[in-house]
């Protein structure tokens, strides 16, 4: 299966996704809900543009263009990590992707604890 990441902006000085890239190899914390028989693919890591997350709607079209199946918001969006608080719009974002991009991609609200 192929993986499009999401993940908050404010993050990306702090945290270079290495623990979401270490969790997807490893099928754990959300990726353990995936088909164990798929191999899992990488196909892209964006950030939601920037608050209020306006841009995460167009980002995760082009990954689904680019062949993503499945999109997984980074545990930095709804969780806080690692600043401590998480996104405000953070459900708001979620589902204005969900409906951007339709019930045929499969979608995982976290990466990792």
């Amino acid at each position: 299966m192929k993986i499009g990441i999401i993940r908050c902006q404010a993050t990306e000085d702090y945290c270079p996704g290495t623990t979401d890239f270490k969790t997807m190899k490893l099928r754990k914390g959300s990726f353990a809900e995936l088909p164990a028989h798929e191999d899992l693919e990488l196909v892209g890591f964006v950030s939601c543009g920037g608050c209020p997350g306006k841009k995460a709607v167009l980002r995760a079209r082009e990954l689904v263009r680019r062949g993503a199946q499945c999109i997984a918001f980074a545990s930095c969006i709804q969780n806080g990590n690692p600043l401590g608080f998480p996104c405000p719009q953070a459900q708001q974002l979620m589902d204005a992707v969900r409906r951007g991009i339709g019930t045929d991609i499969k979608f995982l609200n976290y990466t990792h604890s």
